[in-house]
């Protein structure tokens, strides 16, 4: 039998979070990974202002705590002097794993020229892969089409859930496999 994943969904917005803005990114990724799963996951979703200690504290919660295999957060990449997101997420990784910012940075540049301004990276806790993807819905789209692939063997290699994908939506690659 498989094994239900939970994955995190946090939305990181100062607006969001007091409700003066609709949060559209946390859905965006649900939509998104509804689509691209077939494998069954829960989402545990959180919506929190761009505070360093209460992002690093909703990654501890979601990993140690709620035993998350996958959190996904959207907004605070930018230049910002509120955007913090990243400095939070290295703060609570035992690694980082630069290539995952590297691919989002290259596909977004293919859309956006401002591309280079975003600061989304991805590490590990623990058993967990933690990714930042920016704030705007079709950009979490492109970025997370461009790393998708990867991330079902990442899960595989800290010995998670094992999650399966719709081959029409997206190819997981794990070596080995046809």
């Amino acid at each position: 039998m498989t094994m239900q994943a939970k994955i995190g969904i946090v939305t990181i917005s100062d607006r969001a979070s007091r409700g003066a803005y609709e949060d559209r990114g946390g859905p965006a990724i649900e939509a998104e990974l509804t689509t691209i799963l077939t494998s069954p996951w829960e989402a545990l979703r959180r919506v929190i202002p761009d505070e360093r200690s209460t992002i690093e504290r909703t990654l501890i919660e979601l990993v140690d705590d709620e035993g998350c295999c996958l959190v996904i957060t959207t907004g605070g990449t930018g230049p910002a002097e509120r955007d913090v997101t990243p400095e939070a997420t290295e703060a609570v990784c035992d690694r980082i794993l630069p290539g995952f910012g590297e691919l989002m940075r290259q596909k977004s540049l293919e859309v956006v020229p401002t591309a280079i301004l975003s600061r989304q990276l991805a590490g590990t806790r623990r058993k967990t892969l933690i990714v930042n993807l920016p704030g705007k819905p079709s950009a979490i789209h492109d970025c997370l089409s461009a790393v998708f692939p990867a991330i079902p063997y990442c899960i595989d290699l800290m010995e998670g859930p094992y999650l399966e994908t719709d081959p029409e939506v997206c190819v997981a690659f794990r070596p080995g496999q046809k």
